[in-house]
């Protein structure tokens, strides 16, 4: 599939989505679509759906490319064109938006010449000249004789309109049936004027480091393409996301492939390209797949919600090192320590407190701190689960109704008590972890994070703007939400009301002077 994408910068060595989110202006998306798996795969007929066994390595790769697709996107100039233009000047290189195009994505030597008129029209004080249109790629394959369709959520994020190209170039508008920003999956529909063929899901949990794969997708717009290699690892936590599982493999994958399938050796779906770690921008070998485990109930639910509920315990954990372990009095670390809880949610009700330690989960052990999202996340609402502790050196076993998670479930932690605040027309929030992983604010920062700018708070007027972490404030610590408020109502009842913050913004640290109104203005 082919989806129009919005290029952002990446430092060198950054592990990165192989398809650039959308724009809203996006206005034509098409998909490559690998429909029939590859050696030893299993498909439908086109004809009559029934599954149909090609004997393994038997010619896999050749049918595996007749059945891969392509999908475009295309996006209209403007304004956001001009700001995308700005961002692809920042990335070093790092290309995802291409020009007006005819019949497919243009040479990596088009952008060239466009950069180079541009830079030449710039010198002799004349502006460039807007483009019309902008168009990208992306991978999916296809789950149901009837046009279900399988990608990223990062291939169709925004997109107005979906086109799915077939490899006998016909097109069809896709709609999106539902998309899921936490997993990056989405699905989307055609209406097929007959049968059309489709993959298996396969069982990911069943797959071993060292088993081979086949990674089927339209790198760079240059067609179906089938790669193999090995599963390097399982269980990789790339810090795309609250529930990272991905299966790293070292097929070669690149851009374009995004939403493109992973196949076993039996010709079923045991993964979905995501994401490549990547010095230049081309694979290295180290790619990344979403779990056919994982995607498998997401997609189950898209197709019949539109939506994905997600269970909920509301509390908020971090890793028990050795020291905290020690400190706890528990036998080794492990475990997922609380260290808040959400006033009114499941954890809140059933008497889980900060500072617990979460060991097991529905006689599940939590391993690793992401073991219990994972675990808490696959939970119906409305069930109940025993969750076992560790208190005050002791073992203790609670049962607890999981809840439905809340579309902003941060906000939620946020707003329990008395923790969020407004000051100077500024919406306050703690740092959680979720919003710390959200706005990939290292470890070390602390401050509290702006979820909201009034237009006429004087703080906007000097850049401040939502997702930036306060840190300090006239060069002294910001701790809460509350102590924030308190130090900018000091600064107003100064006679000198001038201020210095110290913002981080996406991972960076920067200072921002202004001087404030008498009495706080806006408050």
């Amino acid at each position: 599939m082919t989806f129009a994408l919005t290029p952002v910068p990446f430092p060198p060595g950054a592990v990165r989505p192989i398809r650039l989110t959308a724009t809203a202006l996006a206005t034509a998306t098409a998909l490559t679509l690998a429909f029939a798996p590859g050696a030893g795969a299993q498909i439908a007929a086109p004809a009559a759906p029934g599954i149909v066994h090609i004997p393994p390595h038997a010619h896999g790769g050749k049918k595996m490319l007749k059945a891969v697709d392509t999908v475009w996107q295309s996006m209209k100039g403007g304004a956001a064109a001009d700001e995308e233009e700005s961002d692809q000047d920042d990335s070093d290189g790092d290309q995802d938006q291409m020009g007006p195009q005819q019949n497919g994505p243009q040479s990596p030597f088009d952008e060239f010449l466009r950069r180079f008129f541009e830079q030449q029209q710039r010198g002799n004080g004349r502006a460039p000249r807007p483009r019309a249109e902008r168009m990208a790629l992306g991978s999916g394959f296809i789950i149901d004789p009837s046009g279900y369709i399988v990608t990223n959520n990062h291939v169709v994020q925004n997109a107005d309109t979906v086109t799915v190209i077939f490899q006998d170039d016909s097109k069809h508008v896709a709609k999106v049936v539902g998309h899921d920003a936490k997993t990056d999956l989405a699905l989307v529909k055609i209406d097929a004027p007959q049968p059309l063929p489709y993959v298996q899901w396969g069982d990911s949990s069943a797959m071993q480091v060292g088993d081979w794969v086949l990674a089927v997708g339209d790198p760079f717009g240059l067609g179906g393409t089938v790669s193999s290699g090995i599963i390097s690892a399982r269980g990789r936590d790339i810090h795309e996301g609250p529930y990272d599982d991905f299966l790293q493999i070292d097929a070669s994958i690149n851009r374009g492939n995004s939403g493109g399938p992973t196949f076993n050796l039996d010709g079923k779906v045991i993964g979905i390209n995501t994401a490549i770690y990547s010095p230049n921008g081309g694979s290295v070998g180290i790619g990344f797949a979403i779990p056919s485990s994982l995607a498998k109930p997401v997609i189950e639910q898209l197709k019949e919600h539109g939506k994905v509920e997600r269970g909920w315990l509301g509390v908020q954990i971090q890793d028990v090192t050795p020291e905290i372990a020690k400190t706890l009095g528990l036998p080794k670390a492990g475990g997922a320590l609380v260290a808040d809880v959400t006033a009114g949610g499941p954890a809140a009700k059933v008497g889980i407190k900060q500072g617990d330690v979460i060991l097991d989960y529905d006689g599940h052990e939590i391993a690793k701190l992401r073991d219990l999202p994972l675990a808490v996340a696959a939970t119906p609402a409305g069930q109940k689960e025993p969750v076992k502790l560790w208190r005050d050196g002791h073992e203790q076993t609670l049962d607890t109704t999981i809840a439905a998670m809340p579309a902003q479930p941060e906000q939620m932690a946020a707003n329990g008590g008395d923790a969020a605040k407004t000051a100077m027309g500024l919406q306050l929030a703690p740092l959680t972890a979720e919003l710390r992983q959200q706005l990939h604010v290292g470890k070390n920062v602390k401050g509290v994070v702006v979820t909201g700018v009034a237009a006429d708070s004087p703080l906007a007027q000097s850049g401040v703007t939502r997702g930036d972490v306060i840190e300090g404030i006239n060069r002294e610590a910001v701790t809460s939400p509350e102590d924030a408020a308190q130090k900018f109502a000091a600064a107003t009842k100064q006679k000198d009301s001038d201020v210095l913050l110290l913002i981080n913004r996406h991972g960076v640290n920067q200072f921002v002077a202004m001087t404030l109104p008498p009495n706080g203005g806006n408050g």
